[in-house]
């Protein structure tokens, strides 16, 4: 393991100091990191792959986050809003849709000009590395600009340099396939049309597509949870629809109510999902390992093993609720240092390892366990928890108040990290993890 100086300033000589913080992903924790360093002087530029920000909180919308508004609005982000005449929500104990805190937080807090000004959209970030080296070259490699290459909608490429990198980009555009190996399911692309990303709009723009047909849900987690419950109550009112919960593990335990859970939502969430399945309205196929698909006429034959014997499950849709991974390949260049089961930076991994923390027994943690041995460069927010499930929003606007003080310099501050999280029961996972957040 490389030994990293943690005490030592940011390099921004040789011309770095004028160069912008590049930011990927204008989602909740980018525009954090965004706000935290405006505050500190320091010019950003915040890249979004999508057409606006926050683009995959767009996505699942319709789901209510599992936090209330008092922690899911960043300090900065309220001070640089609250100059505007922003007020925040009038109940800060409510719990918002993910369409919600779009357009009460997010959307205003994106449309300040000094936000919007340093914005760009629809820039997909292809590749990260370093003016005219690549990883192999050390000797003065932290005196040279990082390097970013991008990609507009129309596929046109350019180029931005940057003086640091923070990796925003979150994970729900990467999902875990279906596949119990981890890779990709064969015959994937076969049915590609009937399998659904996690948390799609069943009550509302994708009800027709539901209504009435047999759904198999994949994933022992929350996301899964929330796709069950909104089938049940299409159910109810569209005769013929069936719900089927396919399970790599023996049980659904990840889900199950407990009273220790300080996050309501959850506990309510795993108590519904209990009564449904103990009521025969939610059908549990456990312990499926899939291995391939197969088109039918109507819908999907998921082959595989069920407790070592050769296995058929038949639906006519699939909803992958496994989890997600960081996309990491546009970091080929980069020098990480990451975790080899979860893929989180590898100082961040043991204090968040799903097999011995709690989501709210995660540590306090900031910059220096989220460094990595290319100075400068930092994964931060839900991409920071590699596989791990059950990110909290509260811990990614920590990691940027951190991170933003470090690159100002202000080691005392940056290293005084403060977080209190509630007690969300143990946010166990494996091959089929949650992905659950917020």
């Amino acid at each position: 393991m490389t030994l990293l100086d943690f005490t030592a300033r940011p390099a921004v000589g040789d011309g770095l100091g004028t160069l912008p913080v590049v930011i990927i992903g204008a989602g909740p924790v980018g525009l954090a990191a965004a706000a935290h360093l405006l505050e500190r002087g320091i010019e950003v530029v915040i890249l979004e792959a999508g057409d606006g920000v926050a683009s995959s909180v767009r996505r699942w919308g319709h789901t209510r986050l599992f936090s209330s508004w008092r922690t899911l609005i960043d300090r900065a982000a309220e001070r640089l809003l609250a100059e505007a005449g922003w007020s925040a929500p009038s109940d800060l104990d409510r719990m918002p849709t993910g369409q919600e805190l779009v357009d009460e937080y997010l959307a205003p807090l994106a449309a300040l000009d000094a936000i919007a000004s340093r914005t760009r959209l629809s820039a997909r970030v292809t590749a990260v590395g370093k003016e005219g080296i690549d990883r192999t070259r050390t000797q003065g490699r932290a005196r040279v600009p990082f390097l970013v290459q991008i990609e507009d909608a129309d596929g046109q490429p350019s180029e931005l340099r940057a003086r640091a990198v923070i990796d925003a980009s979150g994970t729900y555009e990467t999902p875990n396939p279906l596949a119990a190996s981890g890779l990709d399911l064969r015959g994937g692309a076969e049915v590609a049309d009937r399998v659904l990303h996690a948390l799609p709009d069943v009550l509302g723009a994708d009800r027709e597509l539901f209504a009435g047909r047999h759904t198999t849900v994949v994933g022992a987690g929350h996301s899964a949870a929330n796709t069950l419950l909104a089938l049940a109550d299409l159910a109810e009112r569209e005769p013929g629809t069936r719900i089927t919960w396919l399970l790599r593990t023996p049980s659904a335990s990840r889900v199950t109510a407990s009273e220790a859970d300080e996050l309501p939502g959850r506990a309510r969430l795993g108590a519904r999902t209990d009564q449904l399945v103990a009521s025969g309205q939610i059908e549990i196929v456990d312990s499926f390992r899939i291995s391939r698909a197969e088109r039918t006429e109507t819908g999907v034959l998921l082959l595989g093993t069920r407790d070592g014997e050769p296995a058929v499950h038949e639906t006519d849709l699939v909803v992958n609720a496994t989890g997600f991974r960081p996309d990491l390949g546009m970091l080929r260049e980069i020098r990480l240092e990451l975790d080899d089961v979860v893929e989180a930076p590898r100082r961040l991994a043991p204090l968040i390892d799903p097999n011995v923390h709690s989501c709210g027994t995660v540590p306090p943690h900031g910059f220096a366990e989220l460094q990595h041995p290319e100075r400068g460069f930092f994964i931060v927010g839900m991409k920071s928890y590699g596989r791990a499930p059950t990110f909290l929003l509260a811990t990614g606007y920590e990691q940027v108040r951190s991170v933003a003080a470090w690159l100002d310099g202000d080691l005392e501050s940056a290293s005084s990290v403060q977080l209190t999280l509630p007690a969300t029961g143990v946010c166990s996972t494996d091959a089929a993890g949650t992905g659950s957040c917020c």
